[in-house]
């Protein structure tokens, strides 16, 4: 099903704007890691200082991510998401004046780790949003799913892209305080607009309870894959900063990585013109094969910005297939009343993995040398590799038999 026809669906579902805000309203959740690390970098003069910062505005979304989910389920995306979005931008702030201050890290800490456990869960939430329009539709799900890929590819280009070109013009406060504009108000619209879920209560009776149990063993590996994931994207961008500062072109580290995400939606374009519906597995093991071999070609492109800069593309490449893959079984796996929590707790997963793999990474590139980080990189797509030969299969990812979604 054609790009083209997925957008025609959508904008007869919602009107088209909430595409727009969609779009917009993620992009601080793309700008602000990265955004982060060259804040601190920069002020502190230490790598290490801003992965420890970027890495508790990561452990944060991990925490708040799946809450804030959770809640929206329960008690309908526009309120939560209206309070989580305001507090988000106010925490990037407050993580700016505290940064250009150059107040003790414990300072920048605390409302990095705030604006983490804030965000306000476009993605998740829009994907939740798009499941319940589909009213049950194979098919139309499906194709709605991979618009949105196209989305999250879109925003996690623009926005390190978006970072890199202010670092550069101005400074990367500047980039942070669009963010939090951002936040403050196209992730509001999209809260507040019509086609919000407005939640649904838990369960009273046990049977129910059990029917919608979350955790399964196919949900479970998809975390693990997406954990990994996340390693590979934390380190990456630790790689690539302390890479661009030893080349002494520390101001294009934000570009690069928007690089990864160009080759990336280009990609999610691709995939999204495929039979979605169709060998989801086995894209899975592809692109965990080709994300490996991405990885490799890191090592030896640390010598000069352009074999880095394709080194990238390359594993941008990896990506999009991968995460519209997962996102595309995790809507087979879970029940559809807990659907905003699942991709919630996806998200935070991937956080979560990429705030240990953003630490870890940090703390080799600082002792050993810039091409440390990469090995981190290297190592947690091999680790992804093994586990999806190995568990993605078409009989465990079978479709829910429940209610309409056969």
């Amino acid at each position: 099903m054609s790009v083209a026809l997925n957008f025609r669906m959508a904008k007869r579902l919602t009107g088209g704007r909430v595409l727009l805000w969609s779009l917009l309203g993620r992009l601080p959740n793309a700008m602000s890691p990265i955004g982060t690390l060259l804040l601190v970098s920069r002020n502190t003069g230490s790598v290490w200082s801003g992965s420890l910062v970027a890495g508790a505005l990561a452990g944060g979304q991990a925490i708040g991510g799946p809450i804030v989910g959770r809640l929206a389920d329960r008690r309908g995306q526009r309120t939560v998401g209206l309070v989580a979005a305001l507090t988000n931008a106010a925490a990037l702030v407050v993580l700016v004046a505290a940064s250009e201050r150059g107040l003790a890290l414990g300072w920048q800490v605390a409302p990095a780790a705030l604006t983490g456990l804030s965000v306000p869960l476009v993605g998740p939430l829009s994907r939740s949003r798009w499941v319940r329009l589909a009213a049950g539709e194979p098919e139309l799900t499906s194709a709605l799913l991979s618009l949105d890929g196209i989305v999250d590819e879109v925003s996690f280009t623009a926005g390190p892209a978006l970072v890199g070109v202010l670092a550069t013009a101005a400074s990367p406060a500047v980039g942070l305080l669009t963010a939090a504009a951002l936040a403050g108000v196209c992730a509001v619209l999209f809260a507040l607009h019509p086609t919000a879920a407005p939640g649904v209560p838990a369960p009273s009776h046990p049977q129910n309870r059990s029917a919608g149990r979350l955790l399964s063993t196919p949900y479970v590996l998809l975390l693990a894959g997406t954990a990994l994931l996340g390693a590979c994207f934390g380190s990456v961008q630790v790689g690539i900063t302390a890479t661009t500062e030893a080349l002494g072109r520390p101001g294009t580290a934000g570009l690069v990585y928007g690089f990864m995400g160009c080759t990336s939606s280009i990609a999610g374009i691709a995939t999204a013109s495929m039979p979605a519906r169709r060998g989801l597995p086995g894209r899975l093991r592809a692109s965990s094969a080709l994300l490996f071999a991405a990885s490799c070609v890191l090592f030896p492109a640390g010598g000069s910005l352009a074999a880095l800069a394709a080194a990238i593309g390359l594993l941008g490449v990896a990506v999009a297939p991968q995460i519209i893959t997962m996102f595309g079984l995790v809507e087979r796996t879970v029940p559809a009343a807990r659907l905003g929590e699942a991709m919630a707790t996806l998200v935070s997963a991937l956080i979560l993995a990429q705030s240990a793999g953003t630490f870890l990474a940090g703390w080799a590139a600082e002792r050993i040398g810039p091409g440390a980080a990469f090995a981190v990189t290297s190592a947690a797509a091999a680790t992804a590799l093994v586990l999806t030969l190995c568990t993605a299969t078409d009989r465990r990812y079978r479709r829910r038999a429940v209610g309409t979604r056969s």
